[in-house]
């Protein structure tokens, strides 16, 4: 017995030995913050102790769209879309708690309901009322719970590939997340190094693998090795089933109710969430649009900028010449 302690007791020194000297270092934060948050990243400090990294760009006098991006993503993901959309509007990004530069609150659970207050937080904070929001993957789902918890607040809404509901022919999990879950075993991915599961995840989100450049995969990469972020991506993963399972009837009971413009979009390619997601949420939300891109991927925004930034103005100008009183009609 005594043997066979030893034993494991060595095997266990190896293996913290493996961790620490094997594992992709932390990056300082003010390392990422030089890198990664100059002009025109700003930052301000909300009052429930989040410390938010955003970007306010474009029309300073035009109509707010304030864009959320997905899993592990960060504000970085939007730039195409504001390079287009900023003469006309005022685009607004931000990093969502647990991920990029923003530093979240220490208790922070990081469920979709607990980032959509974060949103309402920061919009305010931002002195913004009333403004559109556009989502991507994680953070489609962030968009549609901000326009359900605070319907007030939202003129139009943009799904983009969006988490939310899970459709009957979702792919199963990769192992990856299986391993997140499982004591002992999720111990082991501290040896996988980071940066090629940040390229097989990119190249596995676009259609056009030409966009993912070693600058794209060193960003994410880099950020999500920033001060804390590692401990929300595994809180997050580590979610049970149960809770997905109460986001998807949250949202199915919900989305009925919108009465504002919704505009969903996605690629035809996507291999996160298949494309069968469009039937569903369009027989959920009440006179929404949608627009399937045959060359897209999970990452429109980036993956067809030009085409799905014009899909996404024509909406918003659609939408504006709607009477306020027609889209609050039940």
């Amino acid at each position: 017995m005594r043997i066979l302690l030893w034993i494991v007791g060595i095997i266990a020194v190896l293996i913290a030995a493996a961790f620490l000297f094997l594992g992709d270092p932390e990056m300082p934060r003010d390392e990422l913050v030089a890198k990664y948050g100059g002009p025109p990243s700003q930052f301000i400090d909300l009052p429930s102790g989040a410390k938010a990294h955003y970007r306010d760009q474009g029309n300073s006098g035009g109509s707010v769209l304030v864009l959320l991006h997905g899993s592990n993503a960060s504000l970085h993901t939007w730039e195409p879309w504001v390079k287009i959309l900023g003469d006309e509007f005022r685009v607004v990004t931000v990093d969502l708690p647990g991920h990029g530069l923003t530093i979240a609150r220490a208790d922070d659970d990081y469920t979709t309901a607990s980032m959509a207050a974060f949103v309402d937080e920061f919009t305010t904070a931002m002195g913004i009322e009333r403004f559109a929001v556009a989502g991507n993957s994680m953070g489609g789902a962030v968009a549609g719970r901000v326009a359900m918890q605070y319907p007030g607040r939202v003129t139009q809404l943009v799904l983009i590939d969006s988490g939310g509901v899970i459709p009957p022919d979702m792919p199963e999990p990769p192992a990856f997340f299986y391993l997140v879950r499982t004591p002992v075993l999720r111990e082991f991915l501290r040896l996988i190094p980071g940066r090629p599961v940040a390229e097989a995840t990119l190249k596995a989100s676009f259609a056009n693998q030409a966009l993912v450049t070693d600058k794209m995969i060193d960003r994410y990469w880099e950020l999500n090795r920033g001060p804390g972020i590692r401990e929300a991506t595994r809180k997050r993963f580590r979610m049970p089933i149960e809770y997905w399972q109460g986001e998807d009837r949250f949202f199915r009971e919900n989305l009925p109710k919108l009465t504002i413009p919704v505009l969903i979009m996605w690629g035809r390619q996507d291999k996160l969430i298949p494309a069968s997601t469009v039937e569903i949420l369009k027989s959920l939300i009440p006179g929404s649009h949608a627009v399937v891109y045959d060359e897209g991927g999970h990452i429109l925004q980036e993956d067809l900028a030009e085409q799905s930034a014009a899909d996404v103005r024509g909406f918003l100008h659609a939408a504006a010449a709607v009477p306020e009183e027609e889209t609050a009609a039940p």
